[in-house]
């Protein structure tokens, strides 16, 4: 029982926080995300899969329905956040010394740790099945 609770925590409480920078998207649109994505190269196009990774993937994490796929696009969305917002902060420590991208990196973490271990009883799929 305590794990399928602690399973619910932490899919809600990634699941809310990514949500929020994705309807703050919703809201204002991804023109940040568009230039970032230019100036490597990359298609525009590209910037609307913030809103799979920043949306989708957190309701379907925090409803608990196909988990553990809304997982992987969370940590698909973190990978790109790294690879095209903060790279050159990879290795770098912030003022308190903490890690630079702790945020990022607990986001990231977070979400592999929902991918591995499901969702568990609290939740819509409620089996902790393989998707779940």
């Amino acid at each position: 029982m305590t794990d399928d609770l602690g399973k619910l925590v932490l899919r809600v409480s990634l699941g809310v926080l990514i949500l929020l920078h994705g309807l703050f998207k919703l809201q204002n649109g991804i023109d940040g995300i568009i230039g970032m994505l230019a100036s490597h190269g990359l298609p525009a196009l590209l910037a609307y899969g913030v809103y799979i990774g920043e949306v989708v993937g957190p309701a379907l994490v925090i409803v608990g329905v196909f988990t553990r796929v809304g997982a992987l696009l969370i940590a698909v969305n973190m990978l790109a956040a790294f690879g095209l917002a903060h790279l050159q902060e990879l290795l770098s420590l912030g003022q308190m010394g903490g890690w630079a991208l702790e945020l990022q990196g607990m986001f990231l973490f977070g979400s592999i740790a929902v991918a591995l271990l499901g969702a568990g009883r609290f939740s819509v799929g409620g089996t902790g099945g393989r998707y779940n």
